[in-house]
């Protein structure tokens, strides 16, 4: 369930910013040992608020949506999310590379894919990502953002300015993707040049992610971008209820009056910390 091929998209441009740049520490390791055990409580958690988080759920507005699985995960991992999409009123759509190896091609692949299905489907398609999955959906947004309806990553350390991340994972992220840090940060132009996406985006993270630095799943909010904080797991995203509650409310968002979510409402405050 660990998702951290993008941990190394952090590490590789803190190779660019030695120097004045405050370095970001990995995660804790209480965190990173807690991590399969949180969020298998997520998941159970989520059993029991299944049906409340539909009926709760804003009115859809019916749109395709590509879900993106995190590093060393394929589709199987992303199934209850998609799954949860679908009962929302949406059409989702799962990636299809098999296992997210992190491997430069995989990018290629899922870019000609999109490309495909925007064609194919005639409208604009939102993008979920998980972890390394949500790197990815944000350079799909970059490289068609008349495309693209809005982004939502969720644990994706996509701001590689400082950071880093297990390093259990960082080893086998560069096992399995046959390409070093430096070398993907090379296929990732865009991703340095060009901090802001062009569409809305949310960006979900945890302080208790036990796989990637929290604070590279975050960069500075804007009239459409926004980061919003849980409880929970990095592997356990995708199950959270808190989460599924945030997907639910940012799909049915008009890209054209887009506000953000509301963190404040109620018992929000609670599920949403704002520290």
């Amino acid at each position: 369930m660990l998702n951290t091929g993008e941990s190394q998209i952090l590490r590789c441009s803190i190779s660019e910013r030695v120097g004045g740049t405050r370095k970001l520490g990995r995660p804790a390791m209480v965190d990173a040992m807690t991590e399969l055990p949180r969020s298998l409580v997520e998941a159970s958690t989520l059993t029991t608020r299944w049906h409340s988080l539909l009926a709760a759920a804003p009115e859809a507005d019916p749109h395709p949506v590509l879900v993106l699985p995190g590093f060393s995960t394929g589709d199987e991992m992303t199934l209850v999310l998609r799954r949860f999409i679908t009962r929302l009123g949406y059409k989702s759509l799962p990636w299809l590379q098999g296992i997210n190896t992190g491997n430069p091609r995989q990018i290629e692949a899922i870019m000609r894919r999109f490309y495909r299905l925007h064609h194919s489907l005639g409208c604009r398609i939102s993008i979920v990502g998980h972890s390394m999955g949500g790197v990815y959906a944000r350079e799909i947004a970059r490289t068609f953002p008349d495309a693209v309806r809005c982004v939502i990553t969720l644990g994706s350390p996509y701001n590689a300015e400082a950071g880093s991340s297990n390093p259990l994972v960082e080893e086998l992220f560069e096992r399995m993707s046959g390409v070093s840090v430096e070398e993907l940060r090379r296929r990732l132009p865009k991703a340095r040049e060009e901090r802001r996406l062009p569409v809305p985006a949310t960006s979900v993270f945890t302080k208790a992610d036990g796989v990637v630095a929290w604070r590279t799943c975050i960069e500075p909010e804007s009239r459409r971008s926004e980061n919003i904080r849980v409880i929970g797991s990095h592997a356990g995203l995708g199950v959270n209820a808190d989460v599924l509650r945030v997907v639910a409310d940012r799909l049915a968002q008009n890209p054209r009056a887009w506000k953000k979510f509301d963190k404040t409402s109620g018992c929000r405050k609670l599920a949403y910390p704002s520290d």
